[in-house]
């Protein structure tokens, strides 16, 4: 599953995108980074690793409610390289 994993202080959030396991909690052990999101700028940030939720999507993974809507108002210009 594809979904969101919160970082930050608190009252400020901040996500990364990872790859984990359905059953798995909320913050636990992901498999993989495969962008952030930080709603607190104006507009909210986003940098994802398109190729990378590609490639997981193709083997299986679903994306959570929120990363679906995430990719579609992300435009491609924001895209981060491979690292």
């Amino acid at each position: 599953m594809i979904r969101l994993a919160r970082v930050g202080a608190r009252k400020q959030p901040h996500y990364r995108i990872v790859v984990i396991e359905k059953d798995r909690a909320r913050n636990g052990r992901s498999v993989e980074v495969v962008g952030t999101y930080n709603p607190r700028t104006n507009p909210a940030s986003v940098e994802l690793k398109r190729d990378r939720i590609e490639y997981w999507t193709k083997n299986g993974a679903r994306l959570s409610d929120r990363v679906e809507k995430l990719l579609a108002q992300a435009p491609a210009t924001q895209e981060t390289a491979a690292a």
